[in-house]
């Protein structure tokens, strides 16, 4: 659950409302005082609408002002950790907390002292965590459990029309370097590898020495198994590295 502050509070330096994210002078900060502005920042420099606004999942007023978005984890096998919009380790941006992995979470139409949680809006239901806001809680150090890492990809054995065991050899490392990547969440220099990987299984399709459709299918269970919160972007990568290698065929040494 994304939970929205709204305290008063004095604003911070501009450095550190969105952990890891330098903020140039040329951004007009005037009349930022809460974390829905600062979430609303967040989501503006990914092009992405502010989690505030998803009116496609339950949202929370609380008693003081704030708001409490709930999201489902599409991936059980990942597990996220609690942290506070006032943390200079973990946090998400300021005035904007994490309830998750070992944290309680208000229901709504709970009445306190200080007075009752309301429901806002239609959606009565958690919706998907966005694969961009997963994207950001693995970035700010919110997983605490790492995806199983697979020993190697599948790769079949079999050949079928336009497969060549020679291609399959070439793939197969770049495959296993993708997917050793879920060893590390950060900083194992994963887009480079899918991309390299993608683009030289491109040009082996186009000089024939492999299937496409199979190389794409190997290419997305390696980058699922390192980076399973992101699958649109991984497909992204997937297919522009595809069609930038088939336009440069890769012919091995002695094949035609």
């Amino acid at each position: 659950m994304i939970d929205i502050d709204a305290h008063a509070a004095p604003v911070p330096d501009r450095n550190r409302l969105l952990p890891g994210i330098p903020i140039h002078d040329s951004v007009d900060l005037q009349g930022l005082a809460s974390g829905f502005d600062t979430l609303a920042l967040l989501a503006a420099l990914r092009r992405q609408p502010s989690p505030a606004e998803d009116d496609s999942t339950l949202r929370v007023r609380t008693p003081s002002g704030g708001l409490h978005v709930w999201y489902l984890n599409p991936h059980p096998a990942i597990r996220f950790r609690c942290s506070t919009g006032s943390s200079a380790k973990t946090a998400l941006a300021w005035q904007v907390d994490v309830r998750a992995d070992g944290g309680y979470i208000v229901a709504p139409t709970t009445r306190t002292t200080q007075g009752t949680y309301r429901p806002e809006g239609t959606s009565r239901l958690p919706a998907p965590l966005p694969e961009w806001l997963g994207e950001e809680l693995v970035r700010t150090g919110h997983m605490i459990q790492r995806p199983a890492v697979r020993s190697r990809p599948v790769v079949p054995r079999r050949r079928s029309h336009g497969t060549k065991s020679g291609g399959q050899r070439v793939l197969d490392p770049l495959l296993m370097n993708v997917a050793e990547c879920a060893a590390t969440p950060e900083g194992a220099a994963f887009t480079e590898k899918l991309n390299k990987a993608a683009y030289t299984a491109g040009g082996l399709a186009a000089a024939g020495h492999l299937d496409e459709h199979t190389a794409r299918t190997l290419l997305l269970e390696a980058a699922a198994a390192a980076r399973p919160w992101q699958s649109t972007r991984n497909e992204r990568i997937i297919d522009d590295a595809l069609a930038a290698g088939s336009a440069r065929p890769l012919h091995l040494e002695g094949r035609s």
